[in-house]
């Protein structure tokens, strides 16, 4: 009876789904221009060798930064091309300036402005992203033309021009993947910037498992391991899942009011608090801002120049590390409860709720709903700052020991299963929407008729 319930239901999906051509367009929107985010991460710098660049930064991934920032590019950095810085620092400028709007009196003035004072931030955020991008595809530059292989130098022809042509070409890059970004969330579906990292992620999927199978094959794994990390990132999904659906509801009451002989009002509702309101947003913001200092790090410690405390820096920035731990843990956490803050607001859902003759049942209305709501949010970011901590750094933990390839981390993980959720939601949001569309063009119809 279930499954006959099932089948109906998913008949019923896809036959709307088969009329909702907007959606539809949508769909293939975001996929094409995930097509040209991947083909662009195919053509290389000019002016560096690709092949001795490949073997210096086989090297240098085990310093485990540049690994993570790679997944991230999709395997654009470590094939240097004109999409190796990805979209980070469109994250690391977006950082910054929800880290200004809160000491801002100024922005925050202007963010509560409404659609024109967030058209303006994200101008400045734009602005700041030509910055960003630049001082890491400086960093990059300088950082290339120190790097020698067996066979020569990376760099063809160092110089003014190089650095000139490299800054261009990935600031280029950045910019250009912020519009697609932009534009997949405005005209496709789901959040776009989450869209570029999770297709880098899945794209590199396929090669990360066939390269760990190759180290079973080899005897570098011993196949009890590989199948305890299978498990391991089976469990993982399924706490992430688990976790990302949950909520802390809680009752709101209406009271009941009189209007002529009749009464309304009188219902009860609740108010949803996920148990992760901050979502997939603290890993990502903690590895953008661990990017921007260990960059130039890793390259030039790549290379056994510079001074000591570079080398030793980025030698216990390494996975699995103790200092990286600690840093990536302490990020993790800050911002669980910095994006918190700035999504759910304890005072203004009083206050509405306050306007609209709402409360909660034993708390009275106003600040003490105020400070109530904000207790529990309070304990809920606990939790999640937990979760998010442990998702992430204990698969990191275990893989460090077995040089697994970083697709299998908790934080990659976390992302496509979190950005996949979300895509699903809202392409049943459309369909749901389509579907009421249809049901009143039907009413109206009838109405006509008759």
């Amino acid at each position: 009876m279930a499954s006959a319930a099932e089948q109906m239901a998913a008949s019923l999906n896809w036959g709307v789904f088969s009329k909702a051509t907007d959606l539809k367009k949508r769909l293939w929107f975001a996929l094409g221009a995930l097509v040209v985010y991947r083909l662009g991460t195919y053509i290389p710098l000019p002016g560096v060798d690709p092949r001795i660049l490949q073997d210096l930064f086989n090297n240098a991934r085990g310093a485990g930064i540049l690994g993570m920032f790679d997944m991230f590019a999709g395997g654009a950095l470590s094939r240097m091309t004109i999409f190796a810085l990805n979209i980070m620092p469109y994250i690391s400028a977006s950082i910054i300036m929800q880290l200004l709007t809160t000491v801002s009196p100024q922005l925050e003035a202007m963010k509560k402005e409404g659609e024109t004072g967030r058209k303006r931030i994200n101008q400045y955020t734009r602005y700041l992203t030509v910055v960003v991008a630049t001082f890491q595809a400086y960093g990059i530059a300088v950082g290339l033309e120190g790097m020698t292989g067996s066979t020569g130098a990376a760099v063809l022809d160092p110089g003014l021009h190089f650095r000139f042509v490299t800054v261009t070409t990935l600031v280029g890059g950045t910019l250009f993947l912020m519009w697609l970004g932009e534009q997949i969330t405005a005209r496709g579906i789901g959040n776009g910037t989450s869209l570029i990292i999770f297709a880098g992620i899945v794209a590199e999927l396929p090669s990360a498992i066939a390269g760990t199978l190759e180290l079973g094959r080899t005897g570098a794994l011993n196949a009890l391991v590989i199948i305890a990390i299978m498990v391991m990132v089976v469990l993982v999904i399924g706490v992430i899942v688990f976790v990302e659906r949950a909520q802390r509801r809680i009752i709101v009451q209406y009271p009941k009011r009189q209007v002529g002989n009749k009464m309304y009002g009188g219902e009860s509702s609740h108010l949803p608090l996920k148990l992760n309101t901050s979502g997939v947003i603290p890993p990502i913001f903690a590895s953008s801002l661990l990017l921007l200092p260990a960059t130039f790090a890793s390259f030039s410690a790549a290379q056994g120049g510079g001074p000591d405390w570079l080398t030793t820096f980025n030698a216990l920035m390494g996975r699995g590390h103790p200092l990286y731990l600690a840093i990536y843990t302490a990020l993790i956490v800050f911002f669980a409860f910095f994006y918190t803050a700035v999504v759910f607001n304890p005072a203004d859902t009083a206050d509405n709720l306050k306007k609209h003759g709402g409360f909660i049942p034993g708390i009275r209305p106003g600040k003490n709903t105020s400070d109530y709501l904000d207790f529990v949010l309070t304990r809920l970011t606990v939790i999640g700052a937990i979760y998010l901590s442990l998702v992430s750094i204990l698969p990191e933990i275990l893989i460090s020991q077995y040089s697994v390839p970083f697709y299998f981390g908790g934080t990659s993980l976390l992302i496509v299963v979190s950005v996949t959720m979300d895509t699903v939601a809202q392409i049943q949001s459309h369909l749901l929407a389509h579907q009421y569309e249809g049901l009143i063009k039907k009413a109206k119809l009838k109405g006509v008729r008759q």
